[in-house]
């Protein structure tokens, strides 16, 4: 039996995201469906991060256990034959069966961006989140630092989490403008549900002039959800990369994200 690991790209906007439910259209079930058609016996899928439904990726990392041997081109290109447009293999590699996508990941970075212009967008309506009023990206920044280190983020999860935890270690949370796009980008050891989208939601109140940027360590050490701002739409959040330690060798994800450079 071997461990193979692959790395996934998706639009998620037709997806009701990456995990299998009955009736809808998932990432997971499309995916182990075109890699169990290569393979000839049924596969099931474990990810490093699994996205909401609208969420996209550029950066998602699976494994799955398979007695058929195959080339790491073969994975590859047999699945992509397989899987409809909006989803890719963009990589497949073997790996030691201690190789967990979640575990074994040492960080994951997601980034959310913002079309900042007077008038919405054809080709990014799917893509960003749309403000027509003018963002200080300073007023934001400032904000982020606050946000940044370990701490208790239970006002930024959401009513469903599971997670046993609300601790998390947000190595780096940077917001930065390029033009008509504001990018958010954060990485940290992992998220709670809804956790990047809730960030974004509170940075984006306080580059609209409704809060100090202070407000944003006011709402952390509050802990409680129900004082923060609203959610930000899911059409604006990649999962950018998953980090795993070097012995592991992953192509990098593509330099040319999204909102710019990776």
């Amino acid at each position: 039996m071997a461990r193979i690991a692959v790395g996934l790209e998706y639009d998620g906007t037709a997806f009701a995201g990456w995990q299998s439910q009955p009736g809808l259209r998932t990432v997971q079930a499309l995916a182990e469906q075109a890699l169990s058609r290569i393979a000839a016996v049924p596969l099931a899928l474990t990810c490093a991060g699994r996205t909401d439904a609208g969420v996209h990726a550029l950066g998602q990392v699976a494994h799955f256990d398979t007695p058929a041997t195959r080339s790491a081109r073969s994975w590859m290109l047999g699945a992509n034959s397989e899987l409809p447009a909006d989803v890719s293999v963009r990589w497949a590699q073997e790996v030691p069966e201690h190789f967990h996508a979640r575990y074994s990941a040492q960080s994951r970075t997601y980034r959310y961006l913002i079309l900042n212009r007077g008038g919405r967008s054809a080709l990014w309506r799917d893509r960003a989140a749309w403000v027509h009023r003018p963002l200080d990206v300073t007023a934001m920044a400032q904000a982020a630092q606050l946000l940044e280190g370990e701490h208790d983020f239970s006002a930024f999860r959401a009513a469903e989490c599971q997670a046993k935890s609300p601790v998390r270690r947000l190595e780096r949370l940077q917001v930065v403008r390029a033009a008509e796009l504001v990018r958010i980008e954060a990485t940290a050891n992992a998220f709670l549900h809804h956790m990047v989208r809730n960030i974004a939601g509170l940075l984006l109140a306080i580059g609209r002039g409704e809060a100090p940027p202070g407000w944003a360590g006011e709402v952390l050490a509050g802990r409680d959800r129900t004082r923060a701002a609203a959610t930000a739409p899911a059409h604006g959040l990649y999962l950018l990369r998953v980090r795993y330690p070097e012995a592991f060798a992953f192509p990098e994800p593509p330099e040319a994200a999204p909102g710019g450079a990776g």
